[in-house]
């Protein structure tokens, strides 16, 4: 799996930490370069890891302390 910066693993692991809804998503290019693909546009494999990326956050407990 891959969970370079940008990566649907690292947003959705990013999503949780921040406390954001999971809304799958990633970005190709690393994390505001380039294009941003939206779910309509991924692979049911990159949707698997967005939510894996999420799931593994929200066990480890990793939270963005405002």
């Amino acid at each position: 799996m891959n969970k370079s910066h940008g990566s649907p693993w690292d947003r959705g692991s990013a999503d949780s930490y921040y406390g954001r809804p999971m809304k799958p998503h990633y970005w190709p290019n690393g994390t505001g370069h380039g294009y941003q693909v939206t779910r309509e546009d991924m692979t049911p494999q990159e949707i698997e890891d967005y939510y894996d990326g999420y799931a593994w956050n929200e066990e480890m407990g990793y939270k963005k302390v405002w």
